[in-house]
C-alpha cells in the first residue's frame, strides 16, 4: 500500500468540544479513543472491523460529514435539491471533529452504506428529472441490492473521483465473487493515491494485500494483523466444525 501524502491525515476532536463518558456515543470505548487521542489515517486501505455496536458505522458515518457528505450516501453534491430522510449527525459526533488535511488538497469523498443505500437511488431519482416532466426511474432501481451496490462500488464515476472512499458493510449486499472484485477495486484506488475507509465484517475483504486493519472493541482502537482478528477466528472455527455452534444455539 503507498505510503506518500494523503488526503486525509487525521481526525481529532475540536478543542472547545466536549465528551460525556456517560452518554452515547462517547461511551463506546472506540469513539471515546477517537475523541480523546484522535485517530491517525494512514494511506491506502483502512477496514474498521468490530462486533455490532462497537462504533465502526457510526466513525465512518461521522468522517462523512466531517467531510462535507450527507450520512445517507453520496458525495458533497449529493446533499441539495431532495428531502435525504433521516437528519444528519444523529450521534453528535461530527459536529465535534475535525479533518487534518495534507497541505493543497481538498478531500473530495464519495460514501456509500448498504443500509441506506436504495434511499440514495431513490435520492438519484427524485432528481433526474428535466424539469419538464416527472422524475425519471434510475436504473439502480431496476437491479438487485446487490447488482445495484456492485454497479455503483465498482463502476460508477462518483467512486473512481473521490479522494476518499468511505464504505459502511459493502460486503452484505455482494456476493464472494463481486467481494473479490471489490476489493481489487480498492487495491487500485489505493495504488492511485486515493483513501479507502471501510467498517467491514468480510474475513475476505480484510485480507486485501496491504491494508491496514484496526479492530473495534471493549478496549478501543487496536492495529492487528489480519490472522489475528476475531471474526478470521471465529469463521475459521465455525468453518472447521459447523454443528459445534448450532449445538450451542439451537
Amino acid at each position: 500500500m503507498p505510503t506518500g501524502p494523503r488526503p486525509l491525515r487525521r481526525l481529532e476532536r475540536h478543542p472547545d468540544a466536549t465528551v460525556d463518558p456517560a452518554a452515547w456515543p462517547d461511551r463506546v470505548p472506540a469513539v471515546a479513543q477517537l475523541l480523546t487521542e484522535g485517530l491517525d489515517l494512514p494511506a491506502g486501505v483502512t477496514f474498521l472491523v468490530g462486533a455490532n455496536g462497537t462504533g465502526k458505522s457510526t466513525i465512518v458515518e461521522a468522517v462523512a460529514e466531517v467531510l462535507g457528505v450527507h450520512p445517507e450516501g453520496g458525495s458533497a453534491a449529493h446533499r441539495a435539491g431532495a428531502d435525504r430522510g433521516r437528519g444528519s449527525d444523529r450521534s453528535g459526533l461530527a459536529a465535534r471533529l475535525r479533518a487534518v488535511r495534507s497541505p493543497g488538497r481538498r478531500a473530495a469523498a464519495f460514501l456509500l452504506r448498504a443500509e441506506t443505500a436504495h434511499r440514495f437511488y431513490t435520492y438519484l431519482e427524485d432528481t433526474s428529472g428535466t424539469g419538464d416532466g416527472p422524475p425519471r426511474p434510475h436504473p439502480l432501481h431496476r437491479l438487485s441490492h446487490g447488482e445495484g451496490f456492485a454497479e455503483v462500488l465498482l463502476r460508477s464515476r462518483w467512486v473512481r473521483e473521490a479522494a476518499v472512499l468511505l464504505l459502511d458493510e459493502p460486503e452484505s449486499a455482494l456476493s464472494f465473487d463481486n467481494q473479490l472484485l471489490l476489493g481489487a477495486s480498492l487495491a487500485a484506488a489505493a495504488a492511485e493515491g486515493r483513501q479507502v475507509l471501510c467498517a467491514t465484517h468480510s474475513p475476505l475483504l480484510t485480507a486485501v494485500p496491504g491494508a491496514h486493519v484496526l479492530q473495534l472493541d471493549e478496549r478501543g482502537i487496536t492495529a492487528v494483523e489480519w490472522e489475528e482478528l476475531d471474526v478470521v477466528r471465529e469463521w475459521r472455527f465455525f468453518l472447521d466444525a459447523p454443528e459445534r455452534y448450532w449445538r450451542r444455539v439451537l
